[in-house]
């Protein structure tokens, strides 16, 4: 018997006036998420990326994030943390210098927190961007549950975790960023992945650039009269 076909569901990311709505929200909350929200909409980085980097990964001279681990599993004191699936996981990814700034002030609220911890300290050699004030790593699930409470609880449009990273895709196709810059920001294995769910976006994007043409040709029809 043949199975049903699976079709998956169009993604809906936040637009530009839903995101500027959600980071006034996130200043409300907890410093950690507040900074790894707003990390996941500037890098495009995947749930797994974020929890697995080391406060070593970033390089605060250039504003450059190297992706190089991902958190696979966090529970009961084992954790999993392995290369990303391909090498084109494996990535350096720009910053703006907003959130470089950010990420400054950020590493020295974790050193100082973990300077006071002292001997209570459970972090071991990890030093992890995100984790729980003694260094213990958050449950690889843990992001995407606080998510989905802050998006109940500040009545926001529903959207996966995940989806953070097709909202910053998203963006940088409205901002008119070639889609070759934007695969290998999100560690695609070929552009031809980002076309694939990306198009619609791309070729909206394509047709509002193709519209600014019209200007000309108005201006001259309008000459002619």
């Amino acid at each position: 018997m043949q199975k049903p076909k699976v079709i998956s569901k169009e993604i809906i990311p936040y637009d530009e006036a839903e995101v500027e709505q959600m980071l006034r929200a996130l200043q409300s909350e907890p410093y950690h998420w507040r900074i790894m929200i707003t990390l996941a909409l500037t890098s495009g980085l995947r749930r797994s990326e974020l929890l697995g980097l080391e406060w070593k990964h970033l390089d605060f001279n250039n504003g450059v994030l190297d992706v190089s681990q991902t958190m696979i599993h966090a529970l009961k004191g084992e954790i999993i943390v392995k290369q990303p699936k391909t090498k084109k996981s494996i990535r350096k990814v720009a910053l703006p210098s907003s959130m470089l700034k950010e990420l400054k002030e950020y590493y020295d609220y974790r050193m100082q927190e973990r300077n006071d911890i002292g001997d209570a300290w459970r972090g071991g050699n990890w030093l992890f961007m995100f984790s729980h004030p003694d260094g213990q790593p958050f449950h690889h699930e843990r992001p995407y549950l606080w998510f989905r409470q802050f998006v109940k609880k500040n009545g926001f449009r529903y959207i996966r975790f995940h989806d953070l990273r097709h909202t910053s895709a998203t963006i940088l196709i409205n901002q008119g960023v070639h889609a070759k810059i934007i695969s290998e920001r999100l560690g695609h294995g070929s552009i031809t992945t980002t076309m694939n769910i990306y198009g619609h976006a791309l070729r909206t994007a394509d047709q509002a650039a193709a519209d600014k043409f019209e200007s000309f040709f108005t201006s001259k029809a309008a000459q002619g009269q």
